[in-house]
């Protein structure tokens, strides 16, 4: 019975050196980032609770007359103020 022939193994094996990690040499955040990321979601957070209190029509009685802008774009309120938000935490993913 003939012998097998011996194949080499180094087909499928991983070059180590790029397995290494490398390390980011950015350092931290500036504070102007932080207070940019934390303010956009404040303001959403803000947006919707004024759309709630204030510029609905039977919220407190102000017949939507206290912010009539606001008023008149309706279900959109929910996408500026959720919009902000989520612009906020996609900042996060940036935050060092």
């Amino acid at each position: 019975m003939p012998k097998q022939k011996v194949r080499k193994n180094t087909d499928y094996t991983i070059n180590p050196a790029s397995r290494t990690p490398v390390k980011v040499k950015a350092g931290p955040s500036s504070a102007i980032y932080v207070s940019a990321m934390l303010g956009l979601m404040l303001i959403g957070l803000v947006w919707l609770i004024v759309f709630y209190l204030v510029a609905t029509p039977t919220s407190l009685g102000a017949d939507g007359k206290a912010l009539y802008w606001m008023y008149s774009l309706g279900a959109w309120n929910f996408l500026i103020g959720f919009g902000f938000m989520v612009v906020g935490l996609l900042m996060t993913m940036r935050w060092r």
